[in-house]
């Protein structure tokens, strides 16, 4: 069984633990007053299955709900460590987000060296915003990433449905990361 390590970082106020909250199948309050991240929230379960090469496979998840705020960032090494894959959730309705996250995908996909297929950019639409407007303009870098559009109010089934294709690519590094290491002391 695989395990993998999954980040959801981005801009404050950016929907990121109603997401997690909703792929970990939290029974927390999802709604009501917002109450800020400290830090990192972890939620563990157990994915299901993911297709790998047309293979089922399940997979062990640990989200990482990462707080937003800046005071935080001493932390992200220590958050970085081991981590398989990192989604990038903004506030579509927001334009400055869109600005912010050109900084988290420095820090969280570039410095640490993930690959695009590393990564998921998540548009979230909050209960009651317009998912119809047009997004925000992307940097080069960002729309070179696999996008998602949630709307969990009106397609929460797209996000999961996104959410496992995504944890099926993670797998699939993972599987292909084993292999050679297996392969390399084999060859030794």
């Amino acid at each position: 069984m695989f395990k993998a390590k999954i980040l959801v970082v981005g801009p404050v106020k950016s929907g990121k633990t109603t997401m997690a909250n909703f792929l970990g199948d939290a029974t927390e309050a999802v709604g009501g007053e917002y109450s800020p991240t400290q830090g990192v929230r972890i939620l563990e379960f157990e994915s299901g299955t993911v297709d790998v090469s047309g293979r089922a496979v399940t997979c062990e998840v640990e989200l990482w709900d990462c707080s937003g705020d800046m005071k935080f960032e001493a932390c992200w090494p220590a958050l970085q460590r081991d981590v398989s894959g990192v989604m990038l959730v903004f506030d579509a309705e927001q334009a400055s987000h869109a600005r912010e996250l050109e900084a988290w995908h420095t820090a969280f996909v570039l410095q640490p060296r993930l690959q695009e297929s590393q990564c998921l950019l998540v548009a979230h639409h909050k209960p009651g915003s317009d998912a119809s407007r047009p997004l925000p303009g992307l940097g080069v870098a960002l729309s070179k990433l696999p996008l998602v559009i949630s709307d969990l109010e009106e397609a929460p089934e797209s996000l999961s449905e996104e959410f496992r294709a995504f944890l099926g690519r993670l797998v699939s590094s993972m599987s292909d990361s084993r292999d050679r290491e297996e392969l390399s002391i084999v060859g030794s």
